[in-house]
């Protein structure tokens, strides 16, 4: 008796007993989960401030725009305004939570947590109406999950101008909302 013939029965246990483990761990890392129980997550804060960039006075971060402060904050701001990194911060956690209770309210479809924070990432930086009536959602109520996604790419323009920093960070969503 050969030691394939001998050992078979085993090794095809082991086997089948690798794809169960690698089927539950690919059910728990990309398991769509209902909306209302996902929260943003910490590395994807800490992506959407490093993004946003730190100013302690108001400023308009690119002709046409509106004034923005801290970490991307617009709602409110006056040029002449100042704030402290833990103002700025304690604002941004602020106006996630209203982009995260936005997005809940025009989402009806489960999400992974890598298209959830692609998608609060998104929201925070092109606005909550924006994000709501665009085809990006319409396809995601679809369930046309990977068409949503791909429509990341499309918000990295201002006023018609495709700007590198938007571009970086929209391969960046689209990367995180694919691949999970």
């Amino acid at each position: 008796m050969s030691f394939l013939d001998k050992h078979l029965p085993s090794l095809l246990y082991l086997v089948l007993l690798a794809l169960v483990l690698v089927g539950l761990y690919i059910n728990i890392m990309f398991k769509r989960n209902d909306i209302a129980a996902l929260s943003l997550s910490a590395t994807t804060l800490v992506a959407i401030v490093l993004h946003e960039g730190y100013k302690d006075m108001a400023y308009i971060p690119t002709p046409g725009d509106v004034p923005t402060i801290g970490f991307g904050t617009t709602n409110g701001v006056k040029l002449g305004d100042k704030t402290t990194p833990t103002q700025a911060l304690n604002r941004a956690m602020v106006d996630i939570q209203k982009f995260e209770g936005a997005v809940k309210s025009c989402v009806q479809v489960p999400l992974t947590q890598g298209e959830y924070d692609a998608y609060i990432s998104l929201s925070y930086n092109i606005g909550s109406s924006a994000f709501c009536n665009s085809t990006l959602v319409k396809r995601l109520n679809q369930s046309e999950y990977a068409l949503a996604c791909q429509e990341i790419l499309r918000w990295n323009r201002f006023q018609g101008k495709e700007l590198a920093g938007l571009t970086k960070r929209r391969q960046e969503e689209y990367l995180k909302c694919s691949t999970s």
